[in-house]
């Protein structure tokens, strides 16, 4: 232990930055290499072996530490507490933002669908709101695919220029 617990040591930091956090990982790394020590078959240095035993000792800490956090608020600093609540509240009420605007933008888009004819509907509704191949539009409706195609186009444009008119209405 005296002889690699400097190697152990430092390779553990690598992992943790709190001291304590270091400690617990070199003492598992001794107890697993002490109960192992029967398994080490000599093939590679003790050091090489020492070190692999720490990695994993690490990893299985860290990975244990995920499913276990133990970091609460009150271990914060009032300026980390601060922090932490500005960009929370900040995320939060960008997420609400832009909830509100994408539920805007079905409605509109929706409104604006339903000025549209029937064929039109159903084309921007199947490729841009499903994501369906022009080919898969092509079969669902029997339409040639060139036909999807110039339907799209067309009823695109019908829209952009509905979406336009509203607009345009808007602002008079």
């Amino acid at each position: 232990m005296r002889r690699y617990s400097r190697r152990v040591f430092h390779h553990a930091s690598k992992f943790f930055r709190q001291r304590s956090l270091v400690e617990e990982a070199a003492q598992e790394v001794f107890l697993k290499a002490f109960t192992e020590l029967g398994s080490f078959e000599g093939r590679g240095s003790m050091e090489g072996w020492l070190t692999r035993i720490t990695t994993n000792t690490c990893l299985n800490l860290l990975r244990s530490s995920k499913r276990r956090p133990e970091s609460t608020v009150s271990d914060l600093t009032e300026d980390e507490t601060t922090w932490l609540d500005n960009n929370l509240a900040g995320a939060a009420m960008e997420r609400h933002q832009a909830s509100e605007r994408s539920s805007v933008a079905a409605d509109l888009a929706g409104r604006v669908l339903q000025r549209l004819t029937p064929e039109d509907q159903l084309v921007l509704t199947l490729i841009d709101g499903e994501d369906a191949s022009v080919k898969d539009v092509a079969e669902m409706t029997g339409w040639s695919e060139s036909k999807v195609k110039v339907q799209a186009f067309r009823a695109r444009r019908r829209m952009r220029e509905a979406v336009e008119k509203l607009l345009r209405r808007k602002g008079n």
